[in-house]
């Protein structure tokens, strides 16, 4: 990396490396630094999980020039069925309900998404992949930041920003505290071949012990967000195939047909955790580094990608009017701009996994009432589901589907 860039970027996740196309495309001169060597992230053995893309944060990709990459081998999600438990009751967003006919959202291999960044990222003269490296420290002046990494270089910039997970030693060293808690849950993450096609159908099925997603992959395919008692799941994760794929059968249903568990199997603890601010002295809090919420609606990458647009949207103003990208107004604008979003969705998801993650007879019957009667409500249905796209809200130009 050069001495001196204009944005350094503290992890080379999905998150951070869509901030550096998104900065790098309008000119900005980026160095992403990342403690994983990018051959090592490209085999589905580093992250065998898939990513849920709403309808904005398609339109996020396909701003920056990474959707045309990505597109055949995205799986559009064309409905969604809300149940709870074995009732016959559902709720049923159908994309035919919408102008357009476009699709609610996506499915995409994580690894899809990490080839085409790293890909991109290694196309543009202006910005630069360094791993395996660290940031170890960043040194706020008045006028720029200099971040150490953990090489001993060290490299001026106008403004780092954190995207190093949920654990940051960036957002600790800047003496920025969370709020957090643990979930009694763990999440089984894997995939699953079934005999029948899924014609574009996401499944939400409420277990007593959280949450079941079935989310449609490319072919017949579905990838499984399981949310399990937390003490059940390393007795679950080390089954045989034969006895894992039965366990999975009894969850799953008969919407398509046998199943069968392909691909690797992963396992994360469950919890809430948000920062109290997501700024300090030329310093900004993206992603996991910010916000880490319930995987209930499959939207945590989805916040993460608003976090990136917003952030790029004001670094890119800024620097076109020749302004200083690590100014304190813009990061507080920057800072009021996105918590609200992440705490309403923190609210939303850890409200329906403690509703929905208990067999209480009157409150059961309660929900399936309550869904029941959603689905014959289409005009709430209808706002429900641009919500759940990404569409509603103080939205930045590239959710919205305008050029930055």
């Amino acid at each position: 990396m050069a001495d001196d860039v204009e944005l350094v970027i503290a992890g080379g996740g999905l998150v951070g490396m869509l901030l550096g196309v998104a900065c790098a495309r309008a000119g900005l001169v980026v160095g992403i630094v990342d403690r994983h060597d990018p051959a090592a992230m490209l085999h589905e053995q580093f992250d065998g999980r898939t990513s849920a893309i709403a309808y904005g944060s398609r339109n996020v990709l396909d701003g920056i020039g990474l959707w045309a990459n990505i597109a055949r081998c995205a799986q559009p999600i064309l409905d969604i069925r809300v149940a709870d438990d074995s009732s016959s009751l559902f709720l049923h967003y159908d994309h035919l309900e919408l102008e357009n006919d476009t699709p609610l959202g996506y499915i995409v291999e994580n690894r899809v998404l990490r080839r085409a960044l790293i890909e991109c990222i290694s196309s543009m003269p202006n910005s630069r992949l360094v791993a395996p490296m660290e940031v170890n420290s960043v040194s706020p002046t008045p006028h720029c930041v200099t971040a150490t990494l953990s090489d001993g270089r060290q490299v001026k910039a106008q403004l780092v920003a954190a995207a190093d997970g949920a654990g940051s030693p960036l957002r600790r060293a800047a003496g920025i505290g969370t709020v957090d808690w643990r979930y009694p849950q763990a999440s089984i993450v894997t995939a699953v071949r079934h005999e029948l096609p899924h014609h574009g159908v996401a499944i939400e099925h409420f277990l007593p012990a959280g949450p079941f997603a079935i989310l449609p992959m490319t072919g017949l395919r579905s990838s499984i967000v399981w949310s399990e008692r937390a003490e059940l799941v390393p007795r679950l994760i080390e089954l045989s195939n034969v006895a894992f794929g039965a366990e999975l059968g009894a969850r799953f249903g008969d919407f398509f047909g046998a199943v069968e568990p392909i691909g690797l199997r992963s396992t994360y603890p469950l919890g809430l955790r948000l920062a109290k601010a997501y700024i300090a002295p030329r310093l900004a809090l993206i992603g996991e580094a910010a916000h880490v919420i319930h995987p209930i609606a499959g939207q945590g990458l989805n916040l993460g990608i608003r976090d990136v647009a917003v952030l790029a949207e004001l670094l890119i103003d800024a620097r076109r009017l020749g302004l200083d990208i690590g100014d304190e107004t813009l990061l507080s604008r920057y800072q009021q701009w996105r918590r609200f979003d992440a705490l309403a969705l923190a609210a939303v998801t850890d409200g329906l996994n403690r509703l929905f993650s208990n067999a209480f007879g009157p409150l059961q019957l309660a929900r399936r009432l309550g869904l029941a009667a959603v689905d014959r409500m289409p005009p709430v249905k209808r706002m429900l589901m641009r919500d759940a796209m990404g569409l509603l809200g103080d939205l930045p130009r590239l959710a919205r589907g305008e050029p930055l």
